[in-house]
């Protein structure tokens, strides 16, 4: 999902508009970060057997908040010193990160392939990123390396665009997945962005993968509670959200599963640059992470920061103790 572009290939609507206000001014990057370009973290070492600083990337929506501070804590406990510089957008940090102006950002997989697919080779680049989460990181992978960036491997944890309506609606019409939509030949008014009309996982592929018969796109915003309340009062019956919505048990919302993988592969995953944390030492601290993390625990860490006000910071210190994750 892209956090600069409300209807990319993937969730990047929902991160655009939390990511409102997160911006650090460039000076002020430019002079924290001063003292760490060009040089291989593992060789930065001090008298006291310190790796060196580690300066992580967000995007400043919740959930890049919450695992920038999850990356944080664990480069700590592995000896590094780590911190974080937020970013508002894909466009600010991916430039920031080849520079080696910071050294590792928590992305998502299929729109940073389409993001560096597009940088690379233009805006109507033929697509690499697909369902298939393996095919899309290696393709990852490829662009990445081109640009001094280094992949380190996913885990099952996903951020993915999907579709939500009223549970009670759902059950109604015996629904659980967006094949049944389909199946039904219900009418369907969908909340979404202003892109989704030409957006392929939006209307389109719902439409022609799903054979679902769409009468409006109302650009409500993605996973706006505008949207949220229109499908919970029925005016609408549907909206665009992403896989890790934490607030849609409070409008009494549900999922309907993308059975026909409509949506492109998302999965969360490191991305360092080569030079400077392309060690052992940083994969071997996040791998740890990428090994646990699930969707279902996305969706409970936002849940504790966005419906319950916890501190991102406080949220992601309980998750790696109460996992183990420390300490080793």
């Amino acid at each position: 999902m892209s956090p600069e572009n409300s209807e990319s290939t993937a969730p990047g609507a929902v991160r655009g508009a939390r990511a409102a206000g997160a911006v650090l001014a460039a000076a002020a990057l430019t002079a924290g970060l001063a003292g760490c370009g060009g040089k291989s973290l593992e060789s930065q070492g001090g008298s006291e057997g310190g790796k060196g600083s580690v300066v992580v990337g967000s995007a400043g929506f919740t959930e890049s908040t919450i695992l920038a501070e999850l990356y944080v804590r664990l480069l700590d406990d592995a000896g590094y010193h780590a911190s974080v510089t937020t970013l508002k957008n894909r466009e600010l940090y991916e430039p920031a990160l080849e520079k080696g102006d910071i050294d590792v950002v928590p992305e998502y997989a299929a729109t940073l392939a389409e993001f560096l697919n597009a940088k690379e080779n233009g805006p109507k680049a033929k697509p690499i990123a697909s369902s298939d989460a393996d095919r899309t990181v290696a393709a990852l992978k490829k662009v990445a390396a081109e640009r001094g960036l280094k992949v380190l491997p996913h885990g099952a944890a996903t951020d993915q665009n999907a579709f939500a309506v009223a549970a009670e609606f759902a059950r109604k019409h015996h629904l659980k997945t967006l094949s049944d939509l389909g199946k039904s030949k219900l009418e369907v008014k969908l909340a979404a962005g202003d892109e989704c009309d030409e957006r392929p996982f939006c209307r389109p592929g719902l439409e022609k993968t799903y054979g679902i018969d769409i009468t409006g796109v109302d650009p409500k915003g993605v996973s706006s509670p505008a949207s949220k309340q229109a499908v919970k009062d029925g005016t609408h019956q549907m909206m665009l959200t992403t896989t890790t919505d934490a607030t849609l048990d409070d409008f009494g919302l549900m999922l309907l599963k993308d059975d026909k993988r409509l949506q492109n592969a998302e999965n969360v995953l490191p991305v360092v640059n080569a030079e400077q944390a392309g060690g052992k030492g940083i994969e071997a601290a996040l791998g740890k992470l990428t090994r646990t993390l699930t969707t279902a625990d996305l969706i409970e860490l936002n849940r504790k920061v966005d419906a319950e006000r916890q501190k991102p910071k406080d949220v992601a210190a309980e998750y790696l103790e109460r996992k183990g994750l420390l300490g080793k």
